[in-house]
């Protein structure tokens, strides 16, 4: 694992400054603390982080062809770089190396673009070829690398994992973007391919951009996406042992490296599963890591023990106090723009203590989105079932007018919270799964924001999001629809996003089982009866681990990986809150309403409502403009 920066001369090959992207490079050393490496060249520099993981004795990177006519810096792991070789070799190549970084040479050398469809990994790399003079870079098909990119004023295209090796360029100018914040405020996160400044851009999962010096600059290329393909008729036994097979197979891959690895074990099902299957591939016990919160409301350790004992794996628990408020300042460092999970905060503390311990990981990530787990799939069912059985015309001035008059009742049993879901039935599918996960409902972000601001968004809502991607979903199932639309968004700008900053701000590697994009593919292909059947998600996959893990792990209420933000707000972090609710850079931003911002921190302080989730965004916010105006300093 790795961290890549480059820069590309989109005119003509004026130099590049060494001592400039020696800094750039050097400002990602967290991702790559074993080597460091630049390749210069008349309009074109490409660097590079080192964190050795396969061929540690001779992977250094930037990495070459035979005749150094081409170049990549590469970040991930191909886990099918074995069987190219010698298919690569084979054609006519010759390695150098016993690389993975060396397959993707030659790979373009033979297939040029299309050498990613040969690619089965987490990969984001640059590759330079100066006979053809283009630039060609790549992100991994369900996006667990990043790659972001920005095209300068002075015609320079520059690359980078981070969105900090792109803000660091001279010259760069740190224009927020105003559909960006309203896409933050509406989902915690900025999604693809936006990043919050106007002149930056990521890369999208499974595209591809090719970049010819001359030529004026391309839109990036889909090259793959989730199929959703109907398969053969099986029986749900059959499906559930194919499906240990390929799950075996994509952990089995995932387990090659020359360093210490082990797996993250929360105790809930998807890295139970991954524990499991590892135990009966492993030579030696597993090394498992778990974290325990003095809040017992919070802590999953007893059930990892369970599983840990089962396996007899070599388990690391560490506890992280309920009240742990130190990192809210160093997230904003590490994600670079607004982000808006608090499960960052445990994140970071779990790759904090695996890496005490090991230098890979394996995660369950992924799991939820494949098997329909998340319990918000079950109510979008219902609520869609019901869509389909009104007609628009009644339903939804009927459900409107209904959740405009209901009580927004925080205080009461969830049995009479319906005001959220009479929103949801008076709106569209996609409206209405936009409603469910937003953290910051219609209505709050229009309390939030400034009248200046709202006007400058002539009408543009955050749901557009889910409506882009919605245009292209290959599923007609209920639940396939959204499944799609969180692989594009929330796994991609919220999960992966959160584990990749917060495990390479410590050097550590995760993979990721689960996003195999060729187990993905398949199990997309299975009907949702098979995933969901009443009440119980991940219905097959737990029938299939049924063997391998107890029924109390599989069976239990999921818990998540939350902290008990609505206590904070009232208690340790009632001060930093109000400094932020009345920040001087939240008020010079001209987004907010800063007299009503003021009002819901004292809403929320006096227990009349909950607004956790808007204002930890509101915190994260500050704390973004905050580590802005540092860098802008330095």
């Amino acid at each position: 694992m790795c961290g890549i920066t480059g820069i590309f001369d989109l005119r003509e090959q004026r130099p590049i400054d060494k001592d400039v992207l020696q800094h750039v490079n050097d400002m990602q050393s967290h991702r790559g603390p074993d080597e460091a490496g630049l390749h210069l060249e008349p309009g074109v520099g490409l660097g590079h982080r080192r964190l050795s993981i396969i061929d540690i004795a001779s992977g250094q990177q930037p990495l070459a062809n035979e005749d150094d006519s081409v170049w990549v810096v590469f970040n991930g792991e191909i886990y099918n770089f074995v069987d190219l070789i010698p298919e690569l070799t084979q054609l006519g190549h010759t390695f150098k190396t016993r690389s993975d970084t060396e397959a993707i040479v030659h790979a373009w050398e033979q297939w040029g673009p299309d050498c990613v469809q040969h690619f089965r990994g987490m990969f984001a790399f640059v590759l330079w070829d100066r006979r053809q003079q283009v630039l060609f870079m790549a992100r991994d098909r369900l996006g667990v690398k990043p790659l972001h990119y920005s095209v300068t004023d002075n015609g320079f295209l520059v690359v980078g994992s981070e969105l900090k090796t792109i803000t660091a360029w001279p010259g760069f100018r740190r224009e927020i973007d105003d559909e960006a914040v309203e896409d933050y405020f509406g989902y915690g996160y900025v999604p693809e391919p936006r990043t919050i400044y106007k002149t930056a851009l990521k890369l999208p999962p499974g595209h591809r951009l090719l970049v010819r010096r001359g030529k004026p600059m391309p839109q990036p290329e889909q090259y793959w996406d989730v199929p959703f393909s109907t398969l053969p008729s099986m029986s749900i036994e059959d499906a559930q042992s194919e499906f240990i097979e390929r799950f075996r197979e994509a952990v089995r891959i995932r387990m090659v490296a020359e360093v210490p690895l082990g797996a993250f074990l929360s105790g809930g099902v998807d890295s139970s599963a991954v524990v499991a299957m590892m135990a009966g591939l492993a030579d030696q016990p597993v090394k498992t890591c778990a974290i325990a919160f003095s809040d017992p409301r919070y802590n999953e350790a007893e059930y990892a023990r369970q599983v840990a004992e089962r396996y007899h794996t070599d388990h690391h628990v560490h506890t992280v106090e309920s009240d742990d408020i130190s990192l809210i300042d160093e997230l904003a460092r590490l994600y670079d723009e607004p982000y808006a999970d608090s499960s960052a905060m445990p994140t970071y503390r779990v790759c904090e203590q695996a890496r005490k311990d090991v230098t890979v990981a394996l995660s369950g990530d992924g799991g939820d989105e494949n098997f329909i787990g998340y319990r918000r799939y079950r109510w979008h069912g219902i609520e869609e079932n019901m869509r389909r059985l009104i007609p628009e015309g009644i339903r939804m001035p009927l459900f409107g007018t209904l959740g405009h008059l209901y009580p927004k009742a925080d205080w009461a049993p969830r049995v009479f919270r319906a005001k959220s879901t009479f929103e949801a039935l008076g709106r569209d599918t996609v409206a209405g799964y936009f409603h469910g996960v937003s953290v910051c409902s219609n209505a709050m972000r229009s309390r939030i924001f400034s009248d200046a601001f709202k006007k400058r968004l002539n009408g543009y809502n955050a749901v557009e999001v889910l409506r882009r991607h919605d245009r292209n979903n290959p599923s007609h199932d209920i639940y396939g629809q959204v499944q799609y639309l969180d692989m594009k968004t929330y796994l991609v700008g919220d999960i992966l996003t959160k584990v990749d900053r917060a495990s390479m701000a410590h050097a550590l590697e995760v993979r990721v089982p689960f996003l195999d994009h060729k187990l993905l593919e398949w199990i997309s292909g299975l009907p949702s009866s098979m995933k969901i059947q009443g009440a119980e998600g991940k219905y097959m996959l737990k029938k299939a681990l049924e063997p391998y893990l107890p029924h109390e792990i599989m069976y239990r209420r999921k818990m998540g990986f939350s902290i008990p933000l609505a206590e904070w707000f009232r208690g340790p972090l009632r001060s930093k809150l109000h400094d932020a609710l009345t920040s001087q850079r939240m008020a010079d931003s001209g987004l907010f309403d800063m007299a009503n911002l003021a009002r819901m921190g004292d809403e929320h302080a006096a227990g009349i409502s909950d607004h956790s989730s808007a204002l930890w965004s509101l915190l994260m916010f500050d704390a973004f403009l905050k580590n802005n105006e540092k860098q802008v300093g330095a």
